[in-house]
């Protein structure tokens, strides 16, 4: 197994650890947090149905700006904005294979800011 390989088996035994303690319904949706290199992308999902619900990118955003940290703090903030507006109030955070500091500790406090509880 080359190096490419066996990092994205690791990444995916990761996401899997991370999403078997994860139990959401259709009053508590869960909040998937993607972040690349250089976007952050934020979907709140209902697993019931199968269907999102409130999705931020920065991909094409302008008020993004600045580092990573800044970007993702932006778009913990619009996610809890879109939230109010379709009446989500709590939601099970699933942060996927990324640890929790840095970028997604920016978005996750931002989000509670905002309004978001998990």
């Amino acid at each position: 197994m080359n190096q490419l390989a066996q990092k994205t088996h690791q990444q995916l035994r990761r996401q899997k650890r991370t999403r078997a303690s994860i139990t959401s319904s259709a009053d508590r949706p869960r909040m998937s947090v993607r972040v690349t290199n250089l976007h952050i992308h934020i979907q709140i999902i209902d697993d019931t149905s199968g269907k999102t619900l409130v999705a931020v990118t920065t991909v094409g955003a302008k008020d993004a700006t600045g580092t990573m940290t800044q970007k993702a703090a932006w778009a913990g903030q619009e996610v809890a904005k879109k939230a109010k507006q379709a009446k989500i109030k709590t939601v099970v955070f699933d942060r996927g294979p990324k640890l929790y500091h840095g970028r997604v500790k920016a978005l996750a406090d931002a989000a509670r800011e905002g309004g978001l509880e998990f």
